[in-house]
């Protein structure tokens, strides 16, 4: 595997790599993302749900974990500038907005989050395909499904919480 500073040589090497970063991803979001959010919100339905990905994500880091056995390789995380990003963009709005639109910062967070996480996994899926890696997609697939599952609800809460401000207004 290449290390920090090697070049990366192989369509092998940078799918690793890619898995390091899905897996550095998914850290961020269960140590660091998920545990602020809870505590941030305001809604109980919405800190439950928000307790369920936690559990999910633990789920999500296994069969990363999973899939580098698979490979042959030890897990090893990647920088992930992007998630960073979106964590970096959410404690800022979080620190600038009332507490009572603390909720709707959240959920389009969410939505933003899990759209970034689907196409991470969509990529890896391809390329684990095309690897014919039938084991590995399926554990990837797992994981796609659920980010697809949580973004349909985050939609859904976020439009209505919408429809609840503007009634408030």
């Amino acid at each position: 595997m290449a290390l920090l500073g090697d070049n990366i040589e192989s369509p092998r090497e940078l799918y690793v790599h890619k898995l390091g970063a899905a897996l550095k991803m998914e850290k961020t979001i269960l140590e660091d993302m998920l545990p602020q959010l809870e505590e941030a919100s305001n809604d109980s339905e919405l800190k439950q749900n928000l307790s369920q990905h936690r559990r999910e994500t633990e789920g999500h880091v296994r069969n990363l974990e999973q899939v580098f056995r698979a490979l042959g390789e030890e897990p090893d995380e990647q920088s992930c500038p992007a998630i960073e990003g979106l964590e970096k963009e959410g404690q800022a709005m979080l620190g600038q907005v009332e507490d009572s639109l603390h909720d709707a910062v959240i959920l389009s967070g969410v939505v933003e989050t899990e759209a970034h996480e689907i196409a991470v996994y969509d990529g890896l899926i391809t390329k684990a395909q095309a690897m014919g890696e039938d084991d590995i997609v399926a554990l990837l697939q797992e994981n796609l499904e659920n980010e697809q599952q949580t973004l349909q609800k985050a939609r859904k809460a976020s439009e209505q919480l919408a429809k609840q401000t503007l009634q408030q207004a």
